[in-house]
């Protein structure tokens, strides 16, 4: 991006560029985009699965999930049109006294990115809700996106994204995966490993009880039981996702949540019991989750963010025949009029002292503080 170097600064990795965003808003833009909550907004659903860039996370379910867990308030700017969306601005407001208050689209979500028809409409449209949020006091807005935006906005981190089309059938389905994965997931029948699917309330349980495992493994807090209990509500219950489970010797070793919207799927979390990875039951929990996903007649499976320092993590997903791509995070500073650019994640002390916290302390401190880390 071109900056001009009497109004450019840099600051702890804030690059800040003080001249306006091109296209600036008119006045027509603004009589047509209104303010929506999608949990009141009549056949929200409905729309978004007639637009071919709606996803999960913009869904009414979603949204549902992350104001009902952590109290954010929805901003969703919104043009229609008579074919149905002309532009979306999903965003959530985040309003913590440790963060300050900001607008994010969406909070832990993998990407929600705008929809819009042209990249003068959207111009125009960002200009907008920057104004909007100049005048609600948030510090920052976020977007999450899998599409490039315009040339002017820089993304302040990226990441890794893996999408797998599911069309052809499970012989050519398992003919595309890496020969390691297929050994992998042959060893773990041979093993004795089990899948079932399912969204009952055990399931989630018997999910919580690993990721509180995995995410220790990690050095993390695990996220409050609040947010999956929420999500077994307004999705599982309904449908619209399910926990896919592997069992060992009548023992839930490894659990994958996954979540459906029209003809897709997402894979959003997964969890195991370390001690178990010699029996490969991650590779069999996946498998079977995309021939379940495969006969229900999902054209596609989302795998998910991955960290771009997360090689490990990367190989497996690319193990699957999906096809890698990138996701950028942007997030614009309204005091500084510019965007941040983020450095690579880093362990940290905090890493070492989750490692060690006992599980039950861990847990308690994540649900008091991730709805201040959106």
């Amino acid at each position: 991006m071109r900056r001009d170097p009497g109004t450019c600064r840099r600051d702890h990795g804030l690059i800040a560029d003080t001249a306006p965003l091109d296209n600036p808003l008119t006045s027509g833009i603004h009589e047509l985009l209104e303010t929506v909550d999608p949990l009141r907004y009549a056949g929200w659903d409905s729309l978004l699965e007639r637009h071919p860039e709606g996803s999960v996370f913009h869904s009414s379910a979603w949204a549902r999930i992350l104001a009902e867990t952590y109290g954010y308030a929805p901003r969703y700017l919104l043009k229609r049109s008579s074919g149905g969306i002309s532009i979306l601005f999903p965003v959530m407001e985040v309003n913590s006294r440790l963060t300050g208050r900001r607008g994010v689209a969406l909070p832990f979500s993998d990407y929600c990115d705008p929809i819009f028809s042209d990249v003068e409409s959207f111009k125009n449209a960002w200009n907008h809700l920057v104004s909007e949020a100049g005048n609600a006091k948030w510090k920052s807005v976020e977007l999450r996106c899998r599409g490039k935006l315009p040339e002017t906005f820089e993304s302040s981190s990226t990441f890794f994204h893996h999408l797998l089309e599911l069309e052809g059938g499970e012989d050519v389905l398992f003919r595309r995966l890496r020969g390691s994965t297929q050994r992998n997931i042959r060893k773990s029948e041979k093993e004795g490993v089990t899948v079932s699917i399912s969204g009952s309330e055990d399931s989630v349980a018997e999910f919580y009880r690993l990721n509180c495992m995995t995410r220790r493994d990690h050095g993390l807090p695990p996220q409050p039981m609040s947010f999956f209990r929420n999500l077994h509500e307004h999705i599982l219950k309904k449908d619209a996702g399910f926990i896919a489970l592997a069992h060992f010797r009548g023992t839930c070793i490894a659990a994958n949540v996954y979540l459906l919207f029209g003809d897709r799927a997402y894979y959003k979390y997964g969890a195991s019991d370390r001690k178990s990875q010699h029996l490969r039951a991650n590779n069999l929990l996946m498998w079977e989750a995309i021939r379940s996903c495969a006969r229900r007649g999902f054209r596609s499976l989302c795998f998910g963010r991955t960290e771009t320092e997360n090689e490990g993590l990367r190989q497996f997903k690319n193990g699957w025949g999906a096809q890698e791509g990138l996701l950028r995070y942007y997030k614009y500073d309204l005091l500084a009029k510019g965007f941040v650019i983020s450095g690579p994640a880093v362990s940290g002390w905090h890493n070492k002292v989750f490692r060690n916290l006992p599980i039950p302390l861990s847990r308690a401190i994540g649900t008091v503080f991730y709805r201040h880390m959106a």
